[in-house]
């Protein structure tokens, strides 16, 4: 029975051993399970759908959840949380993320305080910049909205943050930083100028946008990858939706190994990114999608060439394409991710 149905924390009968989920191990020695519950509720869901899924998700076996300021729950998962571990899960038991949203980034120390407060901990397991552009929008947004003060990528002002952010370690308030939506350009220079390193760093991923040379990269600097968005993201927001969007689930590659194993296609691309060496961090509040998404990366790998025919599947369909935070007229979403490999001029 669920925490909704009794009000107690229970360990479900069906539940996966949270020691038979696989980890990785950042640069400083600690491991983050390769599968974590998302709490964006893309627009679509309330506060209060999310941190039932929060606890319902800890029932069956989750310990790792990536939360974020800007996705205006915390408060509520904080209640979730207190549940969790007034039902006997130790903190160590958890790895618990979240982010520093645009407009705070020159005061990340308060930021990372409120996290805590309303997630009701002393610490955070990982805390990273959740956007490199110190570029303001509301929350629902249309996809036309820009801030009247957006900003470029600007080294400097970035190092500021990043500073604050190495503050955060030395006062004892989150475990490790992280960066996110990052490019190689930026990446290298943030590496190159940084006290503490990037342990770990979250991107796009999925079978239809795999960013090879970025996962390459990362993995070469010794920084662990996250993959959102791992299954294609289908309850993204509108405003993300375009007419060449491609869809991951409905790919015959992705259908072909779910018809064999007898799963949804949602879990091959689950199975996909564990077995490919990044963390997924898949977004549901149905208990037969987090269960079977938990499930799948502790039983029935795919094979090899399953695995070699999902690499050959990658179209570059970049789904969160970020145009609210562009900064001048005239520019195109592309200006955000330096395809050029260098770092788009202000």
């Amino acid at each position: 029975m669920s925490y909704a149905v009794t009000g107690k924390f229970e360990i479900a009968a069906d539940s996966v051993n949270p020691r038979k989920v696989p980890f990785r191990t950042t640069r400083n020695g600690r491991k983050i399970p390769v599968i974590g519950l998302g709490t964006f509720g893309s627009d679509r869901f309330s506060a209060e759908e999310i941190s039932d899924a929060v606890i319902g998700a800890a029932e069956v076996g989750y310990r790792h959840f990536d939360c974020a300021s800007v996705y205006g729950n915390e408060k509520q998962i904080g209640a979730a949380f207190k549940v969790i571990l007034d039902g006997g899960i130790t903190r160590e038991e958890l790895h618990i993320t979240s982010k520093v949203w645009n407009d705070m980034h020159h005061d990340v120390v308060s930021s990372c305080k409120q996290s805590l407060h309303d997630l009701g901990l002393d610490y955070l397991d990982l805390y990273l910049v959740h956007w490199p552009f110190p570029n303001f929008h509301p929350p629902g947004c249309d996809v036309d909205s820009r801030s009247p003060d957006a900003k470029p990528y600007i080294h400097k002002e970035f190092m500021k943050t990043w500073a604050q952010m190495e503050e955060l370690v030395t006062l004892g308030l989150v475990k490790e930083i992280g960066t996110s939506n990052v490019t190689i350009p930026k990446l290298n220079l943030i590496m190159r100028d940084a006290i503490i390193k990037p342990a770990v760093n979250e991107m796009e991923l999925h079978p239809h946008f795999q960013q090879q040379e970025l996962f390459n990269f990362v993995l070469s600097k010794n920084i662990v990858p996250i993959g959102f968005s791992p299954i294609g993201s289908p309850k993204r927001p509108d405003r993300d939706k375009t007419e060449t969007d491609t869809v991951d689930i409905e790919d015959p590659v992705i259908i072909a190994p779910a018809e064999r194993l007898g799963v949804h296609p949602a879990v091959v691309c689950v199975k996909w990114a564990a077995q490919r060496g990044q963390i997924a961090i898949p977004f549901s509040i149905h208990r037969k999608n987090y269960l079977s998404n938990l499930k799948s990366v502790t039983e029935n790998p795919l094979t090899e060439e399953e695995m070699t025919g999902i690499a050959g599947v990658d179209k570059n369909c970049r789904l969160i394409k970020g145009q609210v935070f562009l900064w001048k007229e005239n520019q195109t979403w592309e200006d955000l991710w330096d395809l050029s490999g260098k770092i788009t001029a202000p």
